[in-house]
C-alpha cells in the first residue's frame, strides 16, 4: 500500500512514500527534513518530532504482530562488562572467540524508537562498549526485511556504524557491523558455517559470533557478519575503488543482468548502487546484460573474458548450488553484492546466508544444471550455455562437494561453533528457535533435519550425480 499523507505544520508537511514492511523501498529521507541544527543527524528532539511525524502519518509504525507461535519473549539476564570475557588483541572476525557488545541507548524504549525509524535514514545513537574501550555516538538501526518482522521483543538484526559522528572511529580496522539474528535458522551457525566455506574459494563476507547486551540486559548471540563496503573491498581486493551494489530482495528477477535497453534509469530499482554514482559504472553494467542478450554462444567466452571474473563467478555459482539456500541466487537472482573492480571485472558477492543448507523436502537432490535453461537468468543460463564454462563449473561444483560437505572435516567445526556458544543460546529470552531446536539441529547426528544429514545427504546426492552423468555433462 502507497501512503502519501500530509501532517501537521509542526512536522513541516511531512509525507512518508512507500511500503510498510516487506521489501518496500529503503532508506526513506527523513533526517533532511527534521535537522533543524543541520548537523546532518537527528538529536533526542529531532528524533521526537520526526517520530510523531511518522506516527501520524502511517498511523503507528509496524513490529509487534509477526512473532507467529513462539512463546512470549522475557527479558535476558543483565550483564556487565566486568562479568564477561574480554578479547583485546584477538581480530574481530576471529571465529574462536565470542566478543561481548555492550550498547546502551539513552532512551529506554529504544526498540519502538529503532521499530519508528525502521527503512528510513535515521540513525538512533547508542554508545558501546567493547574489550573494556566505549565507542561513543554509534549509530544504530535495524536491517533486513522478513527479519525485522519477527515481532517486538525478540532479538532483530542490527546495523552498527562507529563513524557515524566520528568519521575516523572504527572497531578492529572496521566502521560499520552488522548482527544477524538468525532468522528461519535454528542452528544459529548457517551465516558463519557457510561463510567459512564460501571464504576458501572466493571473496566473501568474514562471519563469526558476538554477544550483545542492550542497555545492561543480555539480547543473546547473533552472527556479526562482514559488511560489503570499501572494508570488505580492501579486504578482498587490495584496494577501495571500483563500483558497488546491492541487489535487493524486490528485483522481480532484473538481477539475472535481462537486457532493458541503454537507459541506466530501467536498472537503478534492481541494482542499487553503494559507491559513487558514475555513469561509467552504469555503462558498464549495461554493457554486460548486452554482451549476454547479443552475443553467440561461440563468442561468449572471450566477451565475458574482460568484463567477469570469469572463475570467480562459476565457484560462486558453484557454492550457490552447493550449499543450496532457500533463497538461492538461482532461484531469484536476488539478495547478492556485485562489485566491479578498477580493472572493469564484475564479482559477486554472498550478501544473505541465513537460509544456506535447505534441509526441506527434496532439497538435497536439486540438480547442479538447475536454472541452465531459464531465459529470464541470463547471468546463469547463458554462461551455462557455453560448454567450455559449464565444465569448468561443474568440475568447481565436484570438488566442492567432495571437500566442504565432507562430514568429516566440517562436523568438528559445528562442533566448536557449538561449544562456544551453546551455553548463550540456552539462556537466550529473545531467540527465534528453542533451545531444544538448536541442539536437535547441530547435533553430530545423520537424523533428518540436521545439519549433518544434509552435509551428507547432499554430498551423496552430488557425487552420484556426477558418476551417473560423468560421460555427458559436457555436452548439452
Amino acid at each position: 500500500m502507497l501512503l502519501a499523507v500530509t501532517v501537521t505544520p509542526a512536522a513541516a508537511q511531512f509525507q512518508v512514500q512507500g511500503r510498510i514492511g516487506g521489501a518496500g523501498p529503503q532508506n526513506q529521507q527523513v533526517v533532511e527534513k527534521f535537522d533543524a541544527d543541520k548537523d546532518g543527524r537527528l538529536n533526542t528532539a529531532e528524533r521526537e518530532a520526526a517520530r510523531q511525524a511518522l506516527s501520524a502519518s502511517i498511523g503507528g509504525r509496524i513490529g509487534g504482530r509477526f512473532g507467529g507461535n513462539r512463546p512470549a519473549p522475557s527479558p535476558g539476564i543483565t550483564l556487565t562488562p566486568s562479568e564477561v570475557k574480554h578479547y583485546p588483541d584477538a581480530p574481530l572476525y576471529d571465529p574462536a572467540t565470542l566478543r561481548t557488545f555492550f550498547i546502551e541507548f539513552e532512551n529506554p524504549e529504544w526498540e519502538a524508537e529503532l521499530v519508528a525509524f525502521n527503512n528510513t535514514d535515521v540513525e538512533v545513537p547508542a554508545t558501546v562498549t567493547v574489550d573494556g574501550r566505549v565507542y561513543p555516538d554509534v549509530g544504530v538501526h535495524f536491517r533486513g526485511n522478513s527479519s525485522f518482522g519477527v515481532g517486538n521483543g525478540f532479538k532483530r538484526s542490527l546495523n552498527l556504524a562507529f563513524d557515524f559522528v566520528h568519521e575516523n572511529q572504527a572497531i578492529g580496522g572496521y566502521r560499520t557491523l552488522n548482527f544477524l539474528n538468525a532468522n528461519t535458522d535454528p542452528t544459529l551457525m548457517r551465516t558463519v558455517l557457510s561463510m567459512h566455506i564460501a571464504r576458501q574459494y572466493i571473496a566473501a563476507p568474514k562471519a563469526n559470533f558476538v554477544r550483545v547486551v542492550i542497555n545492561g540486559e543480555n539480547w543473546g548471540v547473533y552472527a556479526n557478519a562482514q559488511q560489503f563496503n570499501k572494508e570488505f573491498v580492501a579486504d578482498n581486493f587490495g584496494t577501495t575503488k571500483g563500483a558497488r551494489w546491492k541487489i535487493s530482495q524486490a528485483n522481480r528477477g532484473g538481477g539475472g543482468f535481462t537486457y532493458q535497453g541503454d537507459d541506466a534509469s530501467r536498472y537503478r530499482a534492481t541494482f542499487q548502487i553503494k559507491s559513487k554514482d558514475e555513469p561509467e559504472a552504469w555503462a558498464a553494467l549495461i554493457d554486460l546484460a548486452k554482451t549476454l542478450d547479443t552475443t553467440p554462444v561461440e563468442s561468449l567466452e572471450a566477451a565475458l573474458a574482460s568484463r567477469i571474473d570469469i572463475d570467480a563467478y562459476l565457484r560462486f555459482l558453484a557454492l550457490d548450488n552447493v550449499m543450496n539456500s532457500a533463497d538461492a541466487f538461482y532461484q531469484r537472482v536476488a539478495d547478492y553484492s556485485l562489485y566491479r573492480d578498477p580493472a572493469g571485472k564484475f564479482h559477486f558477492v554472498f550478501h544473505d546466508a541465513n537460509e544456506m543448507f535447505s534441509m526441506g523436502g527434496r532439497s538435497q537432490q536439486l540438480s547442479p544444471l538447475v536454472a541452465e535453461n531459464d531465459t529470464n537468468k541470463p547471468i546463469i543460463a547463458k554462461v551455462l550455455a557455453v560448454p567450455a564454462l559449464r565444465t569448468k563449473y561443474l568440475g568447481y561444483l565436484r570438488e566442492i562437494a567432495e571437500k566442504s560437505l565432507d562430514w568429516n572435516a566440517m562436523g568438528p567445526i559445528v562442533r566448536q561453533y557449538s561449544a562456544l556458544i551453546a551455553d548463550d543460546v540456552a539462556r537466550d529470552t529473545r531467540k527465534l528457535f528453542s533451545t531444544e531446536d538448536f541442539v536437535r539441529t547441530t547435533t553430530d547426528d545423520p537424523t533428518p533435519g540436521t545439519l549433518r544429514s544434509f552435509f551428507e545427504g547432499r554430498r551423496t546426492f552430488l557425487l552420484q550425480w556426477f558418476a551417473d552423468n560423468g560421460a555427458t555433462i559436457a555436452v548439452r
